[in-house]
């Protein structure tokens, strides 16, 4: 029998591979956390797909996301990433990367880690919205714009509501699987 998914992953292969395999799964891991910022941040304006058909192609120019790392990043780096034809070349985003992961520094020092701070925004545990069906699958919520406004407010940059709830799906701060989903049983 055919695996019933969530409809927005039925276009192709590498699209039903990251939802049967990562899309929803509560994420508590720094590194990880922080490859999914950077992703969501670079997808504002674009589709999922461009950004996870680059993946693997962001994480070479990128240091596998080692946001220690790209905290340093010099203008010389940021030229070389914006020669990268497997990245989108888009200075703000890139520029964006690098204050995004001293940002991201600073809150682990304050918090711990950064899962701890994040995590907070919804009591530690993953939300269930328990979609019966696509359309009722919210692009921002309450807790979005709250997270989206505090980081911005600590200097993250392309962090609107509609990436920090993408962000939010993504890894698990809810669970936006619909009803019918296979992942769901």
């Amino acid at each position: 029998m055919e695996k019933i998914r969530c409809g927005w992953c039925e276009k192709d292969d590498l699209y039903r591979k990251y939802h049967d395999e990562e899309w929803g799964r509560p994420v508590y891991d720094d590194d990880t956390i922080f490859e999914f910022l950077i992703l969501e941040s670079f997808q504002a304006g674009l589709s999922w797909y461009t950004i996870l058909s680059k993946r693997e192609n962001f994480r070479k120019a990128f240091d596998h996301f080692d946001y220690k790392k790209i905290a340093l990043y010099t203008e010389e780096k940021i030229e070389e990433l914006m020669n990268d034809p497997g990245i989108i070349r888009n200075r703000l985003k890139i520029n964006a990367t690098v204050t995004n992961a001293q940002r991201f520094q600073e809150i682990q020092k304050e918090f711990g880690s950064f899962s701890k701070y994040i995590w907070g925004f919804v009591g530690g545990k993953p939300l269930d919205n328990r979609p019966k069906v696509l359309s009722d699958v919210p692009a921002v919520t309450e807790i979005s714009d709250a997270l989206s406004k505090d980081l911005k407010k600590r200097g993250f940059k392309f962090m609107g509501s509609t990436v920090v709830y993408a962000h939010m799906q993504a890894t698990g701060m809810v669970n936006d699987h619909i009803e019918s989903c296979f992942i769901r049983d």
